[in-house]
């Protein structure tokens, strides 16, 4: 993969930027919150609108669910989520997610060594897709010519197992500091979402030659959201309600940061909601998915 060089700074976004919470419809939330608290880890918070606030511990909101048992399926081939990715602290973290999988008993996607990560790949109970990954130090990604190296490669599942060899004790719960890393959606194109992404939000393109793909963060992270149009190219979003993506958050870090990319939207003619409860805007990108501007939970 090759890199690309940040955006100016007149439209960089806050380089403390970080992701927030991914809101889901799911077409039975009992069920849903059953496997989200075993298989994951997360703890369930119900919400006074009917909702379910998922979380580590004394953390935030990482994935929010919100029933519709007559929702339309997923539909895979619309633009929406990719999948949420959940990043944890450590390899040993991700060797106890490992555990937790396989104690459930939930099957795996797939599993990669991305260089900058190693991640786990798998489904909800809905279809919608989940990452589990650590990332390595940040000393050791390596760099050609200055341009950040990623690939994706076969990871040793056994390596990551013999993390837990001299641990005595299950980690059933997610470890404190878990977090959502990115969020990687489908598109219907590439050009019309870097502009959007990069040209308004102010996002830094990190990957553009990946085949179909972009990848786009903030302060020189390997990506905070990823962008493809694998499965979705030219395609529209899919009928409100339908279950999947709802909407993702990108968390300023504060008030005048957010006040800033709020300001380049605006110049940019694009409509925001603002979504009063949670104290957020809401602008759709190009392709129809829901992007949140805030700043982090209190």
């Amino acid at each position: 993969m090759t890199t690309s060089s940040p955006a100016s700074e007149d439209v960089a976004i806050d380089p403390r930027t970080t992701m927030g919470a991914v809101r889901l419809t799911v077409s039975d939330v009992d069920r849903s919150r059953a496997f989200y608290e075993r298989a994951l880890g997360l703890r369930a918070t119900d919400g006074e609108d009917g909702t379910i606030a998922l979380r580590a511990p004394d953390g935030p909101t990482l994935v929010a669910l919100h029933g519709d048992s007559s929702a339309a399926r997923l539909d895979p081939r619309r633009t929406g989520l990719f999948h949420l990715a959940v990043l944890v602290p450590s390899r040993r973290d991700l060797a106890f997610a490992l555990a937790r999988l396989a104690s459930a008993r939930w099957p795996l996607d797939g599993a990669s060594d991305h260089l900058v990560s190693e991640a786990l790949y798998l489904s909800d109970p809905d279809g919608n897709g989940i990452e589990i990954y650590r990332d390595r130090p940040r000393d050791e990604w390596r760099r050609t010519d200055g341009q950040l190296e990623m690939a994706t490669l076969p990871l040793d599942l056994q390596s990551v197992a013999r993390e837990l060899a001299a641990v005595g004790e299950p980690q059933p719960e997610a470890p404190a500091g878990t977090r959502i890393g990115h969020t990687h959606l489908q598109v219907s194109e590439l050009e019309r979402i870097e502009a959007f992404y990069a040209g308004v939000l102010g996002f830094d393109v990190i990957v553009r030659g990946y085949p179909g793909a972009l990848f786009v963060s903030a302060g020189g992270y390997h990506h905070h959201i990823g962008l493809n149009t694998w499965n979705s190219r030219g395609a529209g979003p899919a009928a409100p309600g339908s279950i999947g993506l709802r909407s993702f958050a990108v968390q300023l870090p504060d008030g005048p940061a957010l006040d800033a990319v709020l300001g380049r939207v605006d110049d940019a003619g694009l409509v925001t909601e603002l979504e009063v409860a949670r104290g957020t805007h809401i602008v759709r990108d190009p392709s129809g998915n829901a992007v949140e501007l805030c700043t982090p939970e209190s």
